[in-house]
């Protein structure tokens, strides 16, 4: 059974900083891209950052450029994504899903076809 269990959110202040974790089970990390994407009230879910297979390759939204960081370890059926200089318009909830192949292309909802439950992120004083 393929689960994917996103932790790590939580309230922070303006420019602090959080990484969130997902954890997956019953299948092969190695052989899948995984995205983050996230989702605010009221708006359409977005892709934050994916990373594909091997590692080699990652994309990030213009949004999460030079603030986010993606990562994964295979070895460990983990994938990360470190968030810094948070802003307010972070605030979201944050999934992780599995692309349907081993390469991101264009990350869209479209493309993945597991998700997590998600973990919510609030940025606020």
């Amino acid at each position: 059974q393929v689960q994917l269990v996103e932790s790590g959110g939580g309230l922070v202040q303006p420019g602090g900083s959080l990484r969130l974790s997902c954890a997956a089970s019953g299948f092969s990390l190695v052989y899948y891209a995984i995205g983050w994407f996230r989702q605010a009230p009221g708006k359409e879910r977005e892709g934050v950052s994916c990373i594909n297979s091997s590692g080699g390759s990652t994309y990030y939204a213009d949004s999460a450029k030079g603030r986010f960081t993606i990562s994964r370890d295979n070895f460990n059926n983990m994938v990360y994504l470190q968030m810094n200089s948070l802003k307010p318009e972070d605030t979201a909830v944050y999934y992780c899903a599995r692309a349907t192949t081993q390469i991101c292309g264009v990350v869209s909802t479209t493309g993945f076809g597991s998700w997590g439950q998600g973990t919510q992120v609030t940025v606020s004083s």
